[in-house]
């Protein structure tokens, strides 16, 4: 098997990119800003080193399919839009039921409005 071509690389979402602990979940839970948006509710706090992201959807959301889709479709929103946060922040993103049926250009949409960046181009 061959190694994964430059551009391909520059596509990734690597783990450091990520909340990964339960207690980086419940401290940003704990101190963080809420905002509302009629499918997700986004906690954001400052960060130390580079903007993190965590994504939380629960059985209400939907089925596993739907839920493993929307936690794909909202790292890939914040993959794309995680170079705009200025400063760095670390961001929780949870699902509300109904978000399984969005479009990617709603989620981007409801998300760029939550983290107050420019989604234009997207």
């Amino acid at each position: 098997m061959t190694a994964a071509p430059e551009a391909d690389c520059a596509q990734r979402f690597p783990s450091r990119y990520r909340l990964r602990k339960r207690r980086e979940f419940l401290s940003l839970q704990r101190d963080g800003r809420r905002h509302s948006t009629p499918h997700f509710v986004v906690i954001t706090r400052s960060a130390l080193g580079p903007s993190r992201l965590g994504v939380t959807t629960s059985r209400k959301v939907g089925n596993a399919p739907q839920r493993n889709r929307i936690r794909r479709v909202v790292r890939e929103c914040f993959r794309r839009l995680r170079w705009r946060l200025d400063p760095a922040r670390e961001v929780l993103v949870i699902a509300r039921p109904g978000a399984a049926a969005l479009a990617y250009v709603d989620v981007v949409h409801e998300l760029s409005r939550a983290l107050r960046v420019d989604a234009a181009n997207e």
